[in-house]
């Protein structure tokens, strides 16, 4: 079986994308250009900046078209993550709610794309 490892976002400016998510995940890309930056996580998992313009084949949809989730282990540990983001300036399309798979809130990058952090419930 083939397991996903690597998510790329494609976003206006890689090096604007890269200073954001090094603000809200705390940690350095391992490779930043103006073209594209990565990021790479202790469990393996990469993360993809790559600048629209540019890709081959062309990408197609809306900016923002895409979704990242981050697990939580409670509520209080939801609460206390929207807190901070909001506290640094990040945009939150959704306050802290209950959904039905659990409780969630959904922030945005630079390009809109949703950022969701939630405890399944």
């Amino acid at each position: 079986m083939q397991m996903p490892s690597y998510i790329l976002l494609y976003v206006t400016d890689p090096i604007a994308s890269a200073a954001f998510y090094e603000g809200i995940l705390g940690t350095k890309p391992v490779e930043l250009a103006p073209t594209f930056a990565l990021f790479v996580f202790g469990n393996g998992l990469k993360l993809g900046l790559w600048r629209r313009e540019g890709v081959e084949p062309a990408a197609e949809g809306a900016p923002g078209s895409a979704e990242i989730c981050v697990a939580l282990p409670d509520r209080s540990a939801v609460d206390a993550l929207h807190a901070v983001w909001a506290e640094t300036g990040v945009t939150i399309a959704q306050g802290p709610t209950p959904m039905d798979f659990g409780y969630t809130f959904t922030a945005l990058d630079p390009d809109k794309h949703r950022i969701r952090a939630f405890v399944p419930e």
